[in-house]
């Protein structure tokens, strides 16, 4: 496993991640949670990231529970959580103060932890005052609830904003940001934060790095049965898949699959390599139900190195949809 510091902290999170989004609760529960959480750990990932939204909490309770099972060591991992959609109640939603601090309390007591590792403020908040959260994220981590805080999804100026009030008021910043990132969505990483990663030091911990299933080639035939796309709730998946631009899409990755092929990998491995090659990722938080499919993805960090400029340029070529010039593929592995 390779590990990388995330962002100009101290902190170091495996390349590799492990997501309970979708999975913990919604496709199994604390048994399965642990095999393959410990199959992770056994392979060297360190950081296991969650939400208090994820199946309305319940996804915090599996892990809870596979942690306690489990017995590792907790200083060997890194564990997050992210404050947004706290309930149904006026004060559960959003950024303010009080839920901050009251979604962190119960966020640990369904993880059963004393502290998270990371806590990320999962959306931006239009109606709270960004100095009001970074405030609260403060009080926060001198609690000793979280050691580090950060954003997802917040836009440069947002996160830009949270900084300066940071620094005039002697507060601790922002480290990280969980943006999505992938083939098909590349502006924030590769554009909008650009500025930030040298100027701040950002940290990513990047998350849906196969689109939601797209990138893995397990739809180029259709939808087949037992998968995300059947659970309730995530009918918007089905529509996204059977699209214009979906269909577009499962034609791009028609084209890049003989291209993993010949690097001896398979498209999922191709699809997250391609994420890490980004020297602005610090980590790519994958998703499995099946330990064979945690192990395959785990093949990804013996394709990065094989993705030279040459192959990075014909995987551009096709996702442009443009006719990819020839290439030597023998010169991926010298």
């Amino acid at each position: 496993m390779e590990y990388r510091h995330l962002g100009s902290s101290g902190l170091q999170v495996s390349a590799l991640s492990y997501g309970a989004w979708v999975t913990f609760s919604n496709q199994f529960k604390e048994d399965l949670a642990y095999e393959l959480m410990k199959t992770a750990i056994d392979s060297g990932i360190n950081f296991f990231d969650n939400a208090e939204v994820y199946a309305n909490g319940e996804a915090e309770i599996v892990m809870g529970k596979a942690l306690k099972i489990g017995g590792w060591k907790r200083s060997d991992l890194v564990i997050s959580t992210k404050i947004f959609w706290g309930g149904k109640g006026p004060n559960d939603l959003g950024l303010s103060r009080k839920h901050i601090i009251e979604g962190t309390d119960a966020a640990l007591a369904r993880l059963q932890l004393d502290y998270v590792d990371l806590i990320f403020c999962h959306r931006p908040d239009i109606r709270t005052p960004i100095e009001e959260t970074v405030r609260a994220m403060n009080f926060i981590i001198n609690q000793g609830k979280a050691f580090y805080w950060g954003t997802s999804e917040w836009s440069a100026e947002q996160l830009r904003a949270a900084y300066e009030i940071a620094r005039r008021e002697h507060l601790i910043p922002p480290t990280m940001e969980q943006p999505q990132y992938n083939m098909f969505v590349r502006e924030k990483i590769e554009k909008e934060y650009l500025p930030l990663f040298d100027e701040f030091g950002l940290g990513t911990t990047i998350w849906s790095p196969l689109s939601s299933g797209i990138l893995t080639g397990k739809y180029n035939d259709g939808i087949p049965e037992n998968t995300r796309v059947t659970l309730k709730g995530y009918e918007w998946l089905k529509d996204r898949i059977e699209s214009d631009e979906g269909r577009q899409q499962i034609e791009i990755v028609k084209k890049l699959t003989p291209v993993a092929e010949k690097l001896g990998g398979t498209m999922a491995q191709l699809a997250l390599a391609w994420c890490l090659k980004n020297k602005n990722v610090s980590t790519v938080i994958t998703g499995a139900t099946k330990i064979e499919q945690l192990n395959d993805n785990l093949g990804a960090l013996d394709l990065v190195d094989k993705l030279t400029p040459e192959v990075m340029d014909r995987i551009d070529y096709i996702l442009d949809n443009k006719p990819a010039p020839p290439i030597d593929f023998r010169t991926a592995f010298d």
